[in-house]
């Protein structure tokens, strides 16, 4: 088993301070999500260490005052948009034919939470379908840029993961009763166990994948939580104590170190937090990484499971 990877960066360390000093010049990254929350401080890192950055953001106006803004601070004039809607296959597949090009990093970090029970026009749970399938599709349309000169993934994940497993079953909800944060924390773990299939099928093409959990972060994420349920989650997050948040920069910390740092070169289906690879969870802990979301036969499933339903294959 490998050594535990720590990194010289905890919970307070921003997105900037991880990449100070890294040059990604002439190097290429996607962000979806990229317009809003960490994912705004997320492209402005990427950005400010020289990357050419392409926001994939449904809303492709707040993109490009995003694009803007970061340009004027950073100064780096590469800062693109383009249209993403991940519940949509046909976007999704739209945006994968229309890169051109290498691709060296891609950020899967948009994402829904808690949302109340919607269907997609397939059927699939809105949830399951945004943050893995839409991810899923995107990733391997993207496969050829990605091998092209080796690449990382980063999936934003969650400690909503510890909510559920992956129920194969059932996955979308048409025979159990819905529950909104099982359905969000079986999607988050579908993000972990994506790079637990990923290294065993793309590192010898030189991607490697993993995932992590930003942090208690206020963002548009909680837009379908009540102020009174997203405090009571709040206080149980934090046990004993009160739950500590973060900035969006702090967020976003943990992503870069995912992206650029050279302790987790060649490695894939891991799971950091704090800008650390996590530890096991224990019984009643709130972080650290659950087993089921790291087992290679859960993670097989859901690669086939995925293939299958999105008749798509790199």
């Amino acid at each position: 088993m490998s050594e535990r990877i720590t990194t010289p960066f905890g919970f307070g360390s921003t997105a900037l301070e991880v990449v100070e000093g890294v040059d990604l010049s002439g190097r290429r990254a996607v962000v979806t999500g990229g317009a809003s929350g960490i994912g705004v401080e997320t492209v402005r890192a990427l950005a400010a260490a020289g990357a050419e950055v392409t926001i994939a953001a449904r809303n492709v106006e707040a993109g490009e005052q995003v694009a803007a803004e970061v340009s004027a601070a950073t100064g780096n004039k590469n800062v693109l948009v383009a249209p993403l809607e991940l519940t949509s296959q046909d976007s999704v597949k739209e945006f994968a034919r229309s890169w051109d090009g290498p691709l060296h990093l891609l950020i899967n970090n948009a994402g829904v939470m808690a949302t109340p029970l919607t269907r997609t026009a397939e059927g699939w749970e809105l949830q399951f379908a945004t943050n893995h399938f839409g991810h899923f599709t995107l990733t391997l349309g993207l496969f050829d840029s990605l091998r092209a000169e080796g690449a990382r993934v980063v999936n934003v994940s969650s400690a909503g993961h510890l909510s559920s497993p992956v129920v194969f079953d059932d996955i979308h909800f048409e025979r159990r009763e819905y529950d909104r944060w099982q359905a969000y924390g079986q999607s988050k773990t579908a993000n972990i166990l994506f790079g637990v299939e990923a290294g065993k099928r793309w590192t010898s093409e030189g991607i490697t994948m993993n995932a992590l959990m930003p942090g208690g972060i206020l963002t548009a994420l909680q837009r379908h939580i009540t102020p009174e349920e997203l405090a009571e989650r709040i206080r149980l997050r934090g046990g004993d104590k009160p739950l500590q948040l973060k900035t969006p920069e702090q967020g976003a910390a943990t992503t870069l170190v995912l992206a650029v740092s050279p302790l987790v070169e060649g490695r894939s289906g891991l799971y950091f937090e704090d800008c650390d690879e996590a530890l096991p969870n224990t019984p009643g802990a709130s972080n650290g990484l659950a087993a089921y979301a790291i087992d290679p036969e859960a993670a097989a499933q859901l690669w086939k499971v995925s293939e299958e339903t999105l008749k798509v294959q790199a």
